[in-house]
């Protein structure tokens, strides 16, 4: 059974749906680099171990993905899930954990990487926006995609409106793939491309609300 740990930086919402879903692994650890995460007591009272390595502790990022790096080992992890960590990861870290590493982000990748992706949507006119599972490379925000989920956007949607229906399904989608990777259904090949034993088009699983 394969070994995960989370990293939060937050209210760890998409780490609960993860706690919740009964995956095939068993989750190593929760790690924060925030005291005041408010997802480390989510993980405490799923009996899940829990450590914080603040940021601001280090000189610089290399020496902070280090740190954070040698507690991830300690957990002998076979994948490595960002769950709303608020950091960006040295290209060094990033290599370190090549195809064990993946995030979710609030948009349909590769449109609207970063932050304020709903804010941007909606200024832009998109009609359909989502969420997107990838792993993670040194380019942000453009590592192969795993899975999408898209929803629609409405009239008098607002960016809290459209945040709260991209993330049920942010809930959704992210035990799916982790899922998948724990069965060894879907990985990253050698030349860096999502392959998999179960989806025709590898890489561009697109589902809707209500759609397996």
């Amino acid at each position: 059974m394969k070994r995960i740990v989370i990293l939060i930086s937050g209210r760890g919402s998409n780490m609960q749906a993860l706690l919740e879903a009964n995956l095939p692994c068993r989750i190593a650890a929760v790690i924060s680099n925030r005291a005041d995460a408010q997802g480390l007591e989510i993980a405490r009272m799923h009996g899940i171990p829990v450590a914080v390595i603040p940021h601001n502790n280090y000189p610089d990022r290399a020496a902070f993905d280090a740190a954070l790096a040698e507690i991830i080992d300690s957990y002998a992890t076979d994948l490595v899930v960002l769950a709303g960590f608020m950091r960006i990861l040295t290209a060094n870290f990033v290599e370190r954990y090549r195809g064990r590493l993946i995030n979710i982000h609030p948009s349909l990748l590769p449109a609207y990487p970063g932050i304020d992706t709903h804010q941007r949507a909606l200024q832009a006119g998109t009609r359909i926006h989502g969420c997107t599972v990838h792993f993670v490379t040194p380019d942000l925000d453009h590592g192969p995609i795993i899975i999408q989920a898209a929803v629609p956007v409405l009239r008098d949607d607002t960016p809290q409106s459209l945040s709260a229906r991209v993330l049920c399904e942010e809930h959704r989608i992210y035990p799916q793939a982790v899922r998948w990777l724990c069965r060894n259904q879907v990985w990253l090949d050698e030349i860096g491309r999502v392959a998999s034993d179960r989806l025709e088009q590898p890489g561009a699983a697109l589902i809707s609300p209500g759609l397996e």
